[in-house]
């Protein structure tokens, strides 16, 4: 960019010095063939821009812009030579300039490519110049001394690769294939982009390297070797491709898709996701080729605007415009494929060039109407030149010295001056978006997401379905529209899948398969205990410990709260047994204690009667504390009462049944047994045998007492309350201890079954026991083998029966003759029974 002195602000002052850097693309055609029409925009986006700017006297008033475009022809040669005249002569044709001035260089804005931004940077770099580069430019070539002077007008290309994953999983696919560039540039995009696929779970199928040679023999060449893999493309799962190249290398590509069904290639109908470097540019020999395999694409494009007036300033246009234009005649004769001179030479032999055709005429893959993401970076590129420059003017004013009056404001201004002014710039452009760098000298913008819509005449439409913000927090930088989105027509407007295998629903979990890309898995369903409750997911996820997995293992579901309630039928049954045998047992002992003078009463030591009634009454009474939620209060209570009352219990049983054989033992004359037969003994006998065993109680809640515990796992949906007994070996002490009581009374039982039936109650202790025992030996299995509520009930069910054993075997026959048969209930009867 040169700047120039303007007295007068207008038109007629404006400079127009060319000095942007103006690419080809390179194929083994002759110079007018391989131009890129559609690039001839960027030269009209600096014309506009620059003509906008010395029409403005806001900004930099009394000061004309001019510029110089100089042909790189993606050529290292042309390149270096390009810059090297730039620097080292002066182009003195300037039109409506009436005065002899110095003109000062400024700035350069370029390249398009990656390669040609890099030659331009080694030779600015040595004299400072501010270079705005309005194409992709990869930093990893660069260094810090290269990047000094550098400004880029594209974001960084790690936000493309970045958004290039969101896009994936946005529309969830993982399974991809690779076109790259056979260069440099495509080495590095491999290099960064496989593992970054890897880490974010996509694969890729294969890679295609797109060759870079240039002459149609070479092409030919590339295309038969690519013949064996063609027919692999087609036939691969993965309807994406992503492709990463320029013009060159794209070229390459479409030549291939071009040929391929005069060879014998079948279509190839995928979704191709491209990145910003290809903006469709096509050379003026491709106007004839379909570009149908394209519609539907999805490329992350610059972003860019239509500026106010950029349209009407393109109509016109024309052949004689600007005399001076070097680029306008080979520019219409390629878009129109007419002759301006010699039509034998250029174009269609029987078709010159009117000079009135209408660019809107053209089809879009050869010139676009509206502003091109590349062109809108070359206007706000000529835009933060001029803003740096009124910016260096503004602090120049306000610092002038009286010497400094006298010469030009620009006279002396030097190219790396500018580059403090072009760091901090901030501004809004015509079209409403703020230009400004961040501290690495890059333009802070995203991409757009752009559907290509392709029609049959060779035009296409660019459709905006989503944008790509860096600034946006992470994970939400891709915002997309699907409903905006055309497919290509073999999906059916349908979102392509592009997955190695079918995805494994809910309930199952992804299996590796082996010598194959992670992407490729079997389903394997979840282990029990596990679900899954995304598609493809790595492994199953085991439910928190009260939850459980539902049948089809895809949710979690709470599990149920199991204990022996008061409310369930089983619980109401127990209880209602409970009480009713309690109630039975109350009964008795009111009938005892009516009768308590008869001699049936009085015949079998009434105050062991009167305690053995009470154990037992509190023995079905207390079954009710195994029945609802355990507590902490209850599972202390629970067994240790249980024990304690089942022991005095026995214990009367017992000194019932010594009593009765001491008595008939002391009846002989002289026996010395007669004082060990009265009251002190039998409460000394049952204090005893009882005091045993709520010493082994107590130890037991000294020791290891019984708390509520949770079985997270033993019943599937259910957590399971129950009382822990802390000490097994206690636990099992207690019923040790009530089995020994039980077998001494059932061996003495036993032993004294003959005496006279009067007075003997040996042969009811007899049964009762044996009841007891039977009791409580089927219950220490049937424990060990179950839990909840189940054991609970079994453990209830055995004290209600074997207290229900002893009060029916030892007090039913009393109660019949009390009640039933009085006449028996006298000392006369029993007398007369025994003789």
């Amino acid at each position: 960019m040169k700047t120039r002195d303007r007295d007068v602000p207008g038109k007629e002052n404006e400079r127009w010095d060319i000095m942007k850097e103006n690419g080809k693309d390179e194929a083994a055609f002759n110079s007018h063939s391989r131009s890129v029409p559609k690039n001839y925009q960027h030269n009209l986006a600096l014309t506009f821009a620059v003509k906008e700017i010395n029409g403005n006297p806001n900004i930099l008033p009394n000061i004309t812009l001019g510029f110089h475009i100089l042909n790189s022809d993606f050529n290292t040669r042309m390149t270096s030579k390009a810059i090297l005249s730039l620097l080292s002569s002066q182009h003195k044709f300037v039109p409506n300039f009436k005065y002899g001035t110095q003109s000062n260089l400024v700035a350069v804005i370029g390249g398009l490519s990656s390669e040609t931004t890099a030659h331009i940077a080694n030779t600015l770099t040595i004299y400072k110049i501010p270079q705005l580069t309005y194409g992709s430019f990869n930093p990893v070539q660069g260094n810090k001394v290269l990047l000094s002077s550098m400004h880029q007008m594209v974001p960084n290309e790690a936000i493309q690769y970045m958004g290039v994953i969101r896009l994936f999983h946005h529309f969830r696919w993982t399974w991809t294939v690779l076109f790259a560039a056979d260069d440099d540039k495509g080495d590095r995009f491999m290099q960064i982009m496989v593992p970054m696929l890897s880490e974010n779970g996509i694969c890729f199928n294969f890679t295609v390297r797109l060759p870079q040679q240039t002459y149609f023999d070479d092409m030919l060449d590339v295309i038969l070797s690519q013949h064996r893999n063609f027919n692999v493309y087609t036939q691969s799962k993965a309807n994406i491709c992503f492709v990463y190249g320029e013009n060159a290398s794209m070229f390459s590509l479409r030549l291939l898709l071009f040929l391929g069904p005069f060879i014998s290639f079948p279509p190839l109908h995928k979704v191709w996701v491209i990145t910003c470097h290809w903006d469709f540019g096509s050379l003026s020999v491709q106007r004839a080729w379909d570009i149908e395999t394209f519609h539907g694409a999805l490329s992350l494009a610059v972003h860019s605007n239509q500026p106010p007036g950029f349209q009407t300033f393109l109509q016109s246009i024309g052949p004689s415009w600007a005399k001076r234009d070097g680029f306008i005649k080979n520019f219409w004769e390629q878009a129109f494929s007419c002759s301006l001179r010699n039509p034998s030479i250029h174009g269609d032999s029987n078709r010159t060039c009117s000079g009135e055709e209408k660019l809107y005429s053209i089809p879009a893959i050869m010139f676009e109407m509206s502003m091109t993401g590349h062109s809108y970076n070359v206007y706000n590129a000529v835009y933060a030149v001029a803003h740096a420059l009124h910016s260096f003017h503004m602090f120049r004013s306000r610092h002038r010295t009286r010497e400094d009056v006298r010469r030009p404001e620009f006279y002396n201004v030097q190219p790396w001056q500018l580059h403090h002014f072009l760091r901090s710039i901030m501004f809004n452009n015509s079209a409403g978006d703020t230009v400004c760098f961040d501290e690495n000298g890059e333009l802070k913008v995203g991409f757009d997401v752009t559907n290509w819509v392709t029609f049959p005449n060779g035009s296409f439409a660019r459709v905006q379905v989503g944008k790509l913000d860096p600034q946006a927090p992470q994970g939400s930088e891709l915002t997309i529209n699907d409903g905006l989105i055309t497919w290509h027509r073999t999906f059916n407007q349908v979102v392509p899948l592009s997955i190695c295998n079918e995805h494994c629903h809910p309930g199952y979990s992804r299996k590796k398969k082996e010598g194959q890309a992670f992407c490729c898995y079997d389903c394997a369903p979840c282990p029990e205990g596990t679900v899954s409750q995304d598609e493809d997911m790595d492994a199953c996820i085991k439910c928190p410990q009260d939850q459980y997995a539902n049948n089809h293992q895809i949710q979690c579901i709470p599990k149920v709260l199991s204990f022996l309630s008061y409310t369930e039928i089983l619980g109401i049954t127990l209880t209602m047994l409970a009480v009713t045998l309690a109630v039975i047992t109350a009964v008795v002992l009111g009938i005892f204690i009516k009768h308590q003078e008869t001699p049936i009463v009085k015949a079998n030591n009434r105050s062991l009667t009167y305690i053995l009634l009470i154990s037992l009454l509190l023995c079905f009474l207390c079954s009710l504390l195994f029945i609802g939620k355990p507590l902490q209060v209850t599972c202390l209570l629970r067994q240790t009462t249980f024990g304690i009352v089942f022991s005095v219990a026995l214990s009367s049983v017992l000194a019932k049944t010594i009593i009765v054989v001491l008595a008939f033992m002391a009846t002989k004359p002289g026996s010395m047994i007669r004082k060990w037969t009265g009251q002190r003994m039998a409460s000394s006998l049952v204090l005893f045998c009882s005091f045993i065993q709520a010493g082994i109680c107590f130890l037991w809640l000294c020791t290891s007492p019984p708390f509520p515990d949770r079985d997270m796992h033993y019943v599937t949906g259910e957590i399971l309350l129950q009382c822990n007994e802390g000490s097994a070996a206690m636990f099992y002490c207690v019923l040790g201890y009530l089995g020994f009581l039980a077998t001494v009374s059932f061996i003495v039982a036993f032993l004294a079954r003959k005496l006279p039936n009067s007075f003997n109650e040996a042969k009811f202790i007899t049964f009762s026991m044996l009841v007891f025992c039977s009791v409580w030996l089927s219950f220490v299995p049937t424990h060990l083998s179950t839990k909840g509520k189940s054991m609970v009930a079994v453990e209830v069910f055995s004290i209600l029966a074997s207290s229900a054993g002893l009060l029916g075997c030892i007090f039913s026959p009393k109660c019949y003759i009390i009640i039933m048969r009085p006449e028996l209930n006298n000392r006369d009867q029993l007398i007369r029974r025994k003789k």
